[in-house]
């Protein structure tokens, strides 16, 4: 009788637990058993691993083998423990070192030839393996989601064999190595290509330097979806930590990964659901919100969406974060994303275009504002109103001010923020008053407003911290009354009052 034990880990979310893989042979009837809450593709592997150890030329052994999967309560789902359950097999009867699997983790699949096929998701439980200190064996056709991770002690090979020679230390197998294009930035177009709509660029300025959540309001054709896919470039690049959380969420949600480094930008249908909007499914997955994490979310065309995926998206854009709660189990994904939003004023269009008759009703126009709550607006820290512009082609040659011009404008007030922690958008309550509180004048500007719209404590805390981005951009150390004058003129907008 021979025990052995191999390391690997399951994925809950983005934490991956880890499991240990218990391989018992005794004398008995030749049988192979799988136990440890393990699902049907882990059942499944008992036929996989015992015609890949065949195929590969090693010994099955004669006898009765048990597999457990350790922790017992802990679900375990998906074909990853395919390579730890034969490399423990091989381990207990001795064909391979058992010292040389205990600081080791491994993961794959296995083909009925021996060949190791690729895992998805495999990208979170590697993050762990790595700050466990732990060496890591995977498939080679791995490596290219795993080379974000810039590790050395990741291994890779390509069949069962390789595998077993590497841990009996007569072969050496390739690491993962970083890709050429790891540095490479995702180019978006030029915010110079947008005639007019100064007061909509402004606004544009004022939300990526504060990481402000903005909605745009205008007729079809006044330029609401050109700022908002132009207004990732603005934003400054991930750093190595948020991009590589955010790749794991791609590979969670088994997506094609972003470009290093890249913001995120997701742009939903009107017709995605609230499950694909916020995750869900009965294995959670991570949803638009999360794959939008410290990116942007653009929501086109905003009453369009069912009243129930709006909803949704209020805790979020509170807190950061969504909890998504199945039966068997619950798991948090985060959700810190920007969003942009646009819709037109009514359902044809042209309320208020002056070169356009609008034909909808004030009924019709005042039901169709109202899909958006008022809750929701009041998450929202700016509304831009935008008016058709006439067609300026000396403008349009001459140029306008580019995306790298608006960057170099944000520098200094980024910096700022960057001394306080956060950005103003993000700061805490007891920061805003740190912070955001504005001068006498201001006070009063805030107060008249707050009284006058009845705006709630949570629209007056934007509110500063809106006017904050204003002072940090024009260079101002206080909080002055010019600053909550236009911040004012921002939330009024569009009717986004409260």
């Amino acid at each position: 009788m021979q025990l052995a034990t191999v390391s690997t880990r399951t994925q809950t979310g983005l934490s991956a637990p880890p499991v240990r893989v218990e391989v018992h042979v005794s004398a008995g009837l030749p049988s192979l058993s799988i136990s440890g809450l393990v699902e049907t593709a882990v059942k499944e592997s008992r036929d996989r691993v015992c015609a890949a150890i065949r195929n590969s030329g090693l010994q099955v052994p004669d006898g009765r083998i048990v597999v457990s999967l350790a922790p017992a309560d802990l679900p375990k789902s998906g074909s990853r423990f395919d390579l730890p359950i034969a490399l423990g097999i091989l381990a207990a009867s001795g064909q391979v070192p058992p010292e040389r699997l205990a600081s080791c983790e491994c993961y794959g699949e296995l083909a009925l030839s021996g060949e190791l096929q690729s895992v998805p998701a495999l990208l979170p439980s590697v993050m762990h393996a790595q700050g466990a200190g732990c060496d890591v064996l995977v498939p080679s056709k791995c490596a290219a989601e795993l080379a974000r991770l810039h590790g050395t002690n990741i291994y890779l090979a390509e069949h069962l064999l390789d595998a077993v020679k590497f841990l009996q230390g007569s072969k050496e197998l390739p690491r993962v190595s970083p890709p050429d294009s790891a540095d490479t930035i995702t180019t978006y177009e030029d915010f110079a290509d947008i005639c007019g709509q100064h007061q909509a660029r402004r606004a544009m300025l004022i939300a990526a330097a504060g990481g402000h959540n903005i909605l745009l309001c205008g007729s079809p054709g006044t330029g609401k979806s050109m700022l908002a896919t132009r207004f990732p470039a603005l934003l400054p690049p991930l750093t190595d930590a948020a991009a590589l959380e955010s790749a794991a969420l791609y590979s969670l949600a088994q997506q094609p990964l972003p470009e290093w480094r890249t913001t995120p930008f997701r742009a939903p249908h009107h017709t995605a659901s609230a499950a694909a909007l916020v995750g869900g499914s009965a294995k959670p997955k991570p949803g638009e919100i999360s794959l939008a994490h410290h990116g942007v979310l653009f929501l086109d065309e905003l009453p369009e969406f069912s009243r129930p995926v709006l909803e949704a998206l209020r805790e979020p854009l509170e807190t950061g974060h969504i909890t998504i709660a199945r039966a068997g189990q619950s798991c948090e994904f985060p959700a810190r994303f920007q969003l942009v939003a646009a819709m037109n004023p009514c359902p044809c269009g042209y309320a208020g275009d002056p070169s356009r008759e609008c034909r909808c009703s004030p009924d019709l126009v005042r039901r169709y504002q109202q899909r958006i709550s008022g809750p929701l607006l009041d998450r929202i820290d700016m509304s831009v109103a935008l008016t058709r512009s006439p067609f300026l082609f000396k403008e349009r040659v001459s140029g306008n001010e580019t995306t790298a011009s608006m960057c170099a404008t944000m520098a200094p007030a980024l910096r700022l923020q960057r001394t306080r922690g956060a950005s103003n958008a993000r700061l805490s309550a007891a920061a805003t008053r740190e912070f955001c509180w504005p001068d006498s004048a201001g006070m009063g500007l805030l107060e008249k407003a707050a009284t006058r719209y009845g705006m709630s404590m949570r629209a007056c805390d934007r509110v500063l911290r809106v006017a904050r981005t204003i002072a940090d951009l024009d260079g101002f150390a206080t909080t002055n009354a010019p600053a909550i004058t236009e911040a004012l003129a921002f939330r009024s907008l569009s009717g986004n009052s409260r």
